[in-house]
């Protein structure tokens, strides 16, 4: 069967033809790098104000004792059922806070199943411009930060940068981005709001985020 003349079709791909003749223009290396955005005074602060716009959930604590009762108290709101955990030791030290006629599948056993009521997970770093958390393979796996409806994060003040460009770089320097097969940004709970703007939460992903930041590193 003949093409039906499509002449609109055929002028765009002789702009594309003649567009890749030439190649692209690169950047002057070593340019000044220019600030798109104010810098962050008080990164703390605004992680939080970021947090509560993207409606996640930021709970400030003062050691790894009162994260552990932070998550605790959450859980406790949550229907009976078993959690998720990243298996890590400052997760395990905390882990008995939690286990209060749950059971724990730790991510050492594999990922999480459908029928977990949260998953518990650190970190790589958490952004204050944003109010984003970064996440990797490492941090449970991939479907820790999707599976259950409730997504725990546990971290430290010493993983809160100002702004992207900052984690980026640290990240490459540790070689995150390099050892991880996944690495994903965080901003909010999973949300949708493609039928009459009607915003739903809890789309494609958890409906809650809950941030359990320690102020002790």
């Amino acid at each position: 069967m003949a093409e039906p003349d499509n002449p609109g079709r055929e002028r765009i791909l002789a702009r594309l033809k003649n567009a890749l003749l030439a190649p692209a223009p690169q950047p002057e290396a070593g340019g000044e790098r220019r600030q798109l955005f104010a810098a962050v005074g008080d990164p703390l602060k605004r992680f939080q104000e970021e947090c509560a716009a993207n409606h996640t959930e930021c709970l400030v604590t003062a050691d790894r004792l009162a994260s552990a009762a932070a998550v605790r108290d959450v859980l406790a709101s949550l229907p009976p059922g078993e959690i998720f955990v990243e298996d890590t030791a400052r997760l395990r030290a905390m882990a008995s806070a939690w286990q209060d006629g749950r059971s724990i599948r730790w991510s050492s056993q594999g990922g999480p199943r459908e029928s977990s009521q949260a998953t518990i997970t650190t970190a790589e770093a958490l952004v204050a411009a944003t109010g984003s958390i970064l996440v990797s393979a490492a941090c449970g796996g991939r479907g820790a930060s999707v599976v259950a409806p409730v997504h725990f994060v546990v971290a430290t003040i010493g993983q809160l940068e100002s702004d992207l460009e900052t984690v980026f770089a640290e990240q490459r320097e540790r070689g995150t981005l390099a050892k991880n097969s996944y690495v994903c940004l965080i901003t909010g709970s999973s949300r949708t709001a493609d039928i009459e703007k009607i915003l739903v939460l809890g789309a494609h992903g958890p409906r809650r985020v809950v941030v359990v930041l320690s102020l002790e590193d």
